[in-house]
């Protein structure tokens, strides 16, 4: 069944998605946001001349973040009271712009080409692609770019990495080739 709060997120706007029982008697929250990101190539002139029509927009999915707490403090802070969930049980929520002490929470995006042990011995699945499957989008010095997103108060200071480029999975092999090749 697809979640109809968050297929009609506008961009800008936040939404607490669910709510899962975690190991330690936590629960997880997923937040859901669509955001800028200023670094987008533009789209091609096909889509640019068939705008009105629905079927060429490229609208911004939504970015991810997902937050762990206890659920006495997740009372407290967001007046969410999930003390029913236990580990493996989960709650669709859809609160939408939620707020912490009278500010707005925001998913806040952070491009670095340092990525925690786990990213790096995972980076064919942790590594910024190009899509699910599609090329590594690399720094412009050639490192793995690795995403983290978290949720902050006020507003959100992104870091995104410019210039990137693609790095061919095709391209790779055969720079491999070529390189076997010549020694």
């Amino acid at each position: 069944m697809e979640n109809s709060k968050l297929s009609n997120l506008k961009k800008g706007e936040m939404l607490i998605v669910s709510a899962r029982g975690v190991s330690g008697g936590k629960v997880q929250l997923t937040f859901a946001q669509k955001i800028t990101n200023p670094n987008l190539r533009p789209g091609s002139i096909v889509g640019m001349l068939n705008k009105s029509d629905d079927r060429f927009t490229q609208e911004a999915k939504p970015r991810y973040a997902w937050i762990s707490g206890e659920k006495s403090d997740i009372l407290a802070n967001l007046n969410l009271d999930l003390t029913e969930l236990e580990e493996g049980d989960s709650k669709e929520l859809n609160i939408l712009n939620p707020t912490l002490e009278g500010e707005s929470l925001n998913i806040q995006i952070t491009e670095t080409t340092e990525g925690s042990a786990f990213d790096v011995a995972n980076f064919e699945t942790r590594a910024k692609r190009a899509g699910k499957d599609g090329d590594f989008i690399l720094s412009p010095e050639g490192s793995f770019i690795y995403v983290k997103s978290t949720v902050v108060t006020g507003e959100s200071k992104h870091v995104f990495i410019a210039n990137t480029i693609r790095e061919t999975q095709s391209a790779g092999a055969a720079g491999d080739a070529i390189a076997d090749a010549v020694s």
